[in-house]
């Protein structure tokens, strides 16, 4: 038995040595003092430095944040409603279940096809504005279509998890929907709201095939300059911008979880 355990701990920590291995030889070379090659030359953060200098990166990361934010705000409001509205209005059982399997297939769906879609559909829109040219106004969008389906799964399993008691007892002591919906619901849903939209913003922080499709010559974001950078030659300041983006981004995650967390216990 002891033997099984030392094999099954074993292959464990090998395979998580092999997800983070790649992460970590970027995080390595981030900080080493030579500008080709993979001998070690000495500790540096020259290159983070000279990050910061660099106007391109720092227009494609003002891009990459506006993009974000703005994207992150409009699917979690609209993520809310769409989960309080699925979960509290007595559907009927098949209009349920049609509902339910229309959320999932954003999130199932491969980027690369929802990406596609979102040619076609901006190439008829296009038709009747100029405002869904290839930018950054058709990236949050493009990032929007996506991200609700997340916000509202987040917010809904909330909502199964707090159930109906207080809100059948707060009608009983003849609570309006209003009143109901802003002293007692939302409340109760603000670390799966919190929870949704640090999930949408982390997946919006690293997307690459939608914004890939969606770019137009100005809105160029941090993992569209990675990828152009990274086709020609991979420099040590690509492995810094990669190491801060993904430290940015296991923050977010390490939050994410701290707010599911309380979302389930609470």
């Amino acid at each position: 038995m002891k033997r099984i355990n030392l094999l099954v701990n074993t292959m464990a920590l090998g395979t998580i040595c092999f997800l983070y291995l790649p992460l970590m030889a970027v995080a390595f070379f981030s900080v080493n003092n030579t500008k080709y090659g993979l001998a070690w030359k000495g500790f540096t953060l020259d290159w983070y430095l000279k990050l910061f200098q660099n106007e391109v990166i720092l227009h494609a990361a003002w891009n990459t944040l506006v993009l974000a934010v703005v994207s992150t705000l409009v699917s979690t409001v609209l993520g809310t409603v769409l989960a309080i509205g699925m979960d509290r209005f007595p559907w009927p059982k098949r209009m349920n279940t049609i509902l339910d399997l229309t959320l999932h297939l954003p999130v199932v769906i491969p980027d690369i096809i929802l990406a596609a879609a979102l040619v076609v559909a901006f190439g008829f829109l296009r038709q009747v504005s100029s405002w869904f040219e290839p930018g950054l106004f058709s990236m949050i969008i493009g990032h929007i279509t996506f991200q609700v389906a997340f916000v509202a799964l987040v917010v809904r399993s909330r909502l199964i998890s707090i159930g109906k008691d207080v809100e059948e007892a707060a009608r009983d002591l003849y609570a309006s929907n209003a009143y109901l919906l802003w002293k007692i619901t939302l409340p109760l849903l603000i670390p799966g709201i919190i929870a949704g939209a640090m999930l949408a913003f982390t997946l919006s922080l690293d997307d690459f095939v939608i914004s890939f499709f969606t770019a137009g010559p100005d809105s160029v974001t941090l993992p569209l300059y990675i990828f152009a950078a990274v086709r020609r030659v991979v420099t040590p300041q690509i492995h810094a911008l990669s190491t801060l983006v993904l430290l940015v981004t296991i923050v977010l995650v390490a939050l994410m979880e701290r707010f599911s967390r309380k979302t389930n216990t609470k």
